[in-house]
């Protein structure tokens, strides 16, 4: 059985595909889903999906004075390591330049932290929040 399906998870609406009875959501909704998450434990928004030459940058969010870049994962499936595996080297190499591409347009450079939001299960109903995950 397969089907598209709309339904709320934490106050965002999310379009979830049904196929053969699990829930399965695409990239944009884990990081919406990632993105209420933090919401609801005080992070402010600053930009979504940040792009440049280097790479991109899933959420830049504000903990009081800390600006906090997070990658999103999602895997459904433990094998192969599961989400936090997915974070590479030549990820976290990425992800670092993003950030100081994006550090250099600011008029002053606020204390940074790098976080992961790790979502497994179907659907991604486990949610591991990594604070701190990586950094230079």
């Amino acid at each position: 059985m397969r089907g598209i399906v709309k339904y709320i998870f934490i106050g965002v609406w999310i379009t979830a595909r049904y196929i053969y009875g699990a829930f399965k959501l695409n990239g944009n909704e884990a990081e919406r889903y990632a993105e209420a998450f933090l919401q609801r434990h005080d992070l402010v928004l600053l930009q979504r999906n940040y792009r440049c030459r280097f790479g991109e940058i899933d959420l830049i969010m504000q903990d009081g004075t800390t600006l906090v870049f997070v990658e999103v994962r999602m895997r459904t499936s433990p094998a192969f390591g599961g989400a936090a595996c997915s974070i590479t080297f030549a990820k976290r190499k990425k992800l670092l330049c993003a950030a100081r591409h994006y550090l250099a347009a600011l008029m002053f450079e606020p204390s940074c932290r790098f976080d992961a939001v790790l979502l497994s299960g179907h659907g991604g109903k486990e949610v591991e929040w990594i604070r701190n995950a990586f950094g230079e």
